[in-house]
């Protein structure tokens, strides 16, 4: 590469650090003349790069959008945290595209990078593994994403083409309070004016986006990330159950994922439900302890026996009967698998002191 194209791609690459830098800096930095420097501006603006004039005192030259984005200069490190960030998003859905566009990315930056750091990079890439299924992941098209997500910003509301889950479809007016990523699935919280309530909806089912004129002024309440959590813990399943578990709602909530459990204090003081060993707590004065109630909505009760279990605290399943009984086999198969021993083998011999 010739010298004066290698001092236009290290100016190129001193603007897109961002700011504005005057003629005298970015002369020193190249080792050139004042005059050399507007010479290299002149070629960036002849290549379509959109670099701006800045007057006054503090003026020079800074990098402005443009109607396409100008090449960009990467150092390793910049250019794996790039890579991984595709790889990552891809894997848990965060990233915004549908398609391949993700990949073609990832290829067109490996494509341009140098033998020794593309050779760096494959070798993280070869040796990643994910513990998430990437299989669950779905990204939202651009065109879906990108209309809410401004309708989100300036309080528009917006007009989607939805299909939910049972397959009907329809137009949907939104007052879209915000955009939540989880679990590899995208979504929008939001009033649905159709129903005059607040709804959550997945991108991946919303076949067009397009916003309205007008504005609104979102309540105030729970954040939509809050919001979206409550509305998949208390979708509706085949089974309703409720668990009194002992500890403040606190405790408890930071024990059990929001997207599976509600939990709210209980009221009417600290008294401890029948069976549950009492409430009071140990020592002097046996002020009662708190129990909070915990709703799960769930198409299988078969893994609450353990989830439960797991807290080791007290707890009481008010409901639904069947669950009762599947603590109970649990409990049992517990207690005999500690009174299990190995074929052969004895007591356990007492230590001598």
């Amino acid at each position: 590469m010739s010298r004066p194209v290698s001092r236009v791609l290290t100016l190129l690459e001193l603007l897109q650090a961002g700011g504005v830098r005057t003629v005298s800096e970015l002369a020193d930095r190249l080792g050139v003349g004042e005059r050399t420097v507007r010479r290299y501006v002149d070629h960036l603006v002849d290549l379509d790069v959109p670099v701006e004039s800045v007057r006054g005192r503090y003026g020079g030259y800074r990098l402005a959008p443009g109607h396409r984005m100008p090449p960009l200069m990467l150092t390793d490190d910049e250019a794996l945290a790039v890579l991984l960030g595709l790889v990552a998003g891809r894997r848990t859905g965060i990233t915004a595209a549908a398609g391949t566009a993700g990949e073609t990315a990832a290829a067109k930056v490996r494509r341009v990078l140098p033998e020794r750091l593309r050779r760096r990079l494959d070798a993280v890439l070869d040796s990643l593994t994910f513990t998430t299924d990437a299989a669950g992941a779905v990204a939202p098209p651009a065109a879906v994403l990108l209309p809410i997500a401004d309708a989100v910003r300036h309080h528009r509301p917006v007009s989607v083409r939805y299909t939910g889950g049972s397959g009907r479809g329809g137009e949907r007016t939104l007052y879209p309070y915000g955009l939540v990523a989880h679990g590899g699935r995208w979504y929008v919280t939001g009033r649905d004016l159709s129903v005059a309530a607040d709804r959550t909806f997945r991108l991946d089912r919303i076949a067009g986006a397009r916003v309205l004129p007008g504005t609104f002024e979102p309540p105030p309440g729970p954040a939509p990330a809050e919001r979206v959590l409550t509305a998949l813990a208390t979708a509706p399943y085949r089974h309703e159950v409720t668990v009194r578990v002992r500890g403040t709602a606190e405790e408890v909530r930071g024990l059990l994922p929001a997207s599976v459990a509600t939990v709210a204090a209980e009221t009417g003081g600290g008294e401890a439900p029948p069976g549950s060993g009492g409430g009071g707590s140990s020592g002097s004065g046996g002020d009662a302890q708190p129990w909070c109630r915990v709703e799960i909505r769930a198409e299988r009760l078969d893994w609450l026996p353990g989830l439960f279990a797991s807290l080791d605290r007290p707890f009481v399943v008010e409901r639904p009967d069947e669950l009762r009984a599947l603590v109970a086999d649990l409990a049992d198969r517990l207690r005999d698998a500690a009174r299990h021993r190995p074929t052969g083998e004895g007591p356990p011999r007492s230590r001598q002191a």
